[in-house]
């Protein structure tokens, strides 16, 4: 569906701009947009190794491990139908830190393997309608509550750097790519705040 759109945009902007005679600035924009794409991919590139390489370190120095134990309660309140000692917990621990880190390419492999290891604990709660997709079962028909709260929380997930943005800041000129600091902490924790207790509020009902 989302091709579909991007296919019609795309469509109708080249059509009203043969109509209107403007087929060179579309022609120059494209060449222009594609030529700061790489720019901000290397750049992207750069800002992602840079604390991807201090994730690694701090896993190899056992701080992300402390901060997983540091975070126990949180994660126990949030989800306390989870066994403590059930790999989901790690994973979503791991997702939690790299998002309030602000790396969102990195915590998407650990957000997946939560998923996955969420979707076994169903099964093994005997609750086979709530498995993910396998080449035996072609569909998931219906996401746990755990699976619904870690969604919400890691949309609405606090951020304590936000990589990304100070990239794009940083490759667009800006003269202080870090003032989005403090907004985005500020903006993040209260959609982190709501989001909790709107999930709280459901799992009640």
């Amino acid at each position: 569906m989302l091709n579909m759109i991007w296919a019609v945009m795309i469509l109708l902007g080249v059509i009203f701009a043969a109509c209107t005679g403007r087929m060179s600035e579309v022609t120059n924009a494209a060449i222009n947009s594609a030529g700061d794409a790489i720019n901000l991919c290397i750049t992207m590139a750069g800002v992602m190794a840079l604390w991807m390489g201090l994730m690694e370190i701090a896993g190899k120095a056992g701080l992300i491990e402390k901060l997983t134990k540091g975070i126990g309660p949180f994660l126990t309140f949030l989800f306390p139908r989870i066994p403590k000692e059930h790999p989901a917990r790690g994973y979503i621990a791991t997702n939690i830190i790299a998002n309030v880190l602000g790396l969102g390419w990195a915590c998407t492999p650990a957000g997946l393997k939560a998923m996955e290891e969420l979707s076994n604990l169903e099964r093994e709660r005997g609750n086979p309608e709530y498995a993910m997709s396998t080449k035996q079962n072609a569909s998931a028909r219906c996401a746990s509550k755990e699976m619904c709260t870690f969604l919400i929380l890691n949309i609405s997930s606090l951020q304590l750097i936000p990589v990304n943005m100070i990239a794009y800041r940083s490759q667009y000129g800006s003269s202080n790519p870090t003032g989005i600091i403090m907004p985005a902490i500020a903006a993040t924790l209260i959609s982190t705040v709501v989001a909790i207790i709107y999930c709280k509020i459901k799992d009640r009902r």
